[in-house]
């Protein structure tokens, strides 16, 4: 069985991401109602846009969080390739969804 690591986060932060994942999660809702009432393409593929946007925001904090914590400790406790491996293999997953 794989072993599931976590990260820290104060309730503050976890609330902030909770909350945008939830309006883009209204947002998903939206352009399903637009497409069950046959709205104009172009305005669907806007929404899109927007939720592709906001996401991008949330994995980018996300990746920022983890760089300065998860890879700063990990640099600090000698297992700095390995973080540094890892967050390269984050990053070409990432800019593969642009």
């Amino acid at each position: 069985m794989e072993e599931i690591r976590t990260t820290a986060r104060s309730l503050d932060e976890k609330e902030q991401l909770i909350n945008r994942l939830r309006r883009i999660e209204g947002q998903v809702r939206g352009i399903q109602n637009m497409i069950e009432n046959d709205r104009y393409c172009i305005d669907i593929l806007t929404q899109i846009s927007a939720v592709n946007a906001a996401m991008k925001n949330v994995g980018l904090q996300l990746l920022e969080k983890h760089t300065h914590h998860c890879v700063t400790n990990a640099i600090q406790n000698g297992e700095g390739e390995d973080a540094i491996d890892e967050l390269m293999d984050v990053f070409k997953r990432f800019s593969k969804s642009q």
